[in-house]
């Protein structure tokens, strides 16, 4: 692997001091080597030179949350609430799916990550073919905490879906001990249970006790929307939150996306039980779902990260777009500094790595960290005049994903100005429309 020496560039670090460096950084053997200004590489002929003069380096995104099974579906599920939006639209078109469509909506949405500077995702996948959409994870150099969505109960749930309890621990458990640690621990496995209404008692809790044995991630939906709670209450006695503590589930290791309506004993078992909870105001927005309470939980210190959900919910992976929204959806009920846009970023980065258990190797430009970061040209008309500006502002409320120009993941560069270099974007963009139309076409076939 050739080291890559970026020179020249405004580096905003997002470490303990929120340092902001102009010069340059060094990466080796995937790390970051060396921080500041003049550095010279040892050995030039191994070495690659990128002049960051006039740009911006920041750490890579993290998103916590996301379906990759679910980007071929953009524009195929608008305007609709949650349970009606997956009884309807989703787990119908989750079912259609088969190996290569799952390959090529997994590569659509890895490509459109990398494009905007993520380059950690949290991952929750279909019920079946998960292996497809690993393989395009393994391929495209993205990092990712993913896993194999668990479904075995539910009303209105295609038989496709609807698994026996054993057989989706099983293939949950065999996908584990193949993915878990791949390319040096940048494929993590995480279970995938979809959420409470989805799963029953004995597979969370076979879930509960082989995340502890593994020492692996639980990432699932809890509270995103009160008709969801509703069908909670009435069928354990308790909702999301409460449950899931109740049955042990709750701890350091479980990520909770959404957590829109949550009560105040809620918010106290997130806080002390160090639960993970995601932020995705994007898809929480489309869905009418509500909005997440993000001032009070982190003013009582929770852990929040952030994240799109998926592309048939949000129609974009964008970062940008959700952290502006993260930024402003406090403003009017808790006043203009609710949420500054350095809270808001940090959220984007090092909040995504601790709640993956990689705060110490990601989420800031430090040395001996991993090389995850990208960099981007904001030299256009939507983010200047830039002398005066302060730079988290200006990337949390002007910056778009479009200026996002070089992607590097584990010291690779995965885009270089713009162009992919793992994914095959002409390939996944044809391929993704040819696995729609077919998708599309069997759902018709089986209505009739």
């Amino acid at each position: 692997m050739k080291d890559i020496l970026i020179k020249n560039a405004e580096i905003i670090t997002m470490n303990d001091e929120m340092e902001i460096v102009y010069g340059d950084i060094l990466i080796q053997d995937g790390r970051i080597a060396a921080l500041g200004k003049d550095i010279q590489a040892s050995d030039p002929a191994q070495t690659r030179i990128i002049d960051g003069t006039g740009k911006t380096v920041l750490p890579g995104f993290i998103q916590t949350h996301i379906h990759l099974c679910q980007t071929i579906f953009r524009g195929q599920a608008d305007d609709m609430e949650l349970m009606d939006w997956l009884k309807k639209r989703l787990w119908p078109l989750e079912a259609a799916h088969d190996e290569e469509s799952l390959y090529y909506s997994a590569m659509l949405g890895i490509g459109e990550c990398i494009s905007g500077g993520t380059t950690t995702i949290v991952d929750m996948e279909t019920v079946n073919h998960t292996e497809s959409a690993f393989q395009a994870i393994a391929e495209s150099g993205i990092r990712a905490l993913s896993g194999k969505v668990m479904m075995d109960v539910g009303d209105g749930v295609p038989p496709q879906l609807l698994e026996n309890t054993r057989s989706s621990i099983k293939q949950s458990v065999d996908l584990l001990e193949r993915w878990h640690g791949y390319d040096n621990g940048r494929i993590q496995y995480a279970f995938s249970p979809r959420f409470v209404v989805s799963c029953t008692e004995e597979l969370l809790t076979e879930v509960r006790d082989l995340s502890a044995y593994y020492n692996v991630y639980v990432h699932t939906h809890a509270s995103e929307n009160k008709g969801e709670i509703e069908l909670v209450e009435s069928q354990r006695g308790m909702p999301n939150v409460e449950y899931l503590d109740h049955i042990g589930l709750a701890n350091e290791r479980l990520i909770l996306a959404h957590c829109v309506w949550l009560n105040e004993k809620e918010k106290q078992i997130i806080k002390e039980k160090r639960v993970k909870m995601v932020h995705c105001p994007g898809s929480n927005l489309k869905l009418a779902s509500g909005i997440a309470d993000t001032y009070s939980l982190d003013a009582d210190g929770c852990d929040i990260s952030i994240g799109a959900d998926g592309a048939a919910c949000n129609n974009n992976l964008n970062m940008f777009h959700e952290m502006k929204l993260a930024a402003l959806l406090p403003k009017p009920t808790h006043g203009p500094t609710a949420m500054p846009a350095a809270k808001v970023l940090r959220m984007a980065t090092r909040g995504g790595a601790k709640a993956i258990g990689m705060d110490h190797e990601l989420g800031s430009i430090e040395i001996g960290k991993k090389a995850d970061l990208f960099l981007m040209d904001l030299r256009d008309f939507h983010s200047y005049p830039s002398e005066t500006v302060d730079p988290y502002s200006r990337v949390v409320y002007s910056a778009q994903a479009h200026d996002v120009e070089t992607t590097i993941i584990d010291g690779k560069i995965v885009m270089e100005n713009k162009k992919h270099l793992t994914v095959n974007k002409s390939e996944v963009l044809t391929q993704s429309n040819i696995s729609i139309k077919r998708m599309l076409d069997s759902i018709q076939k089986t209505v009739k």
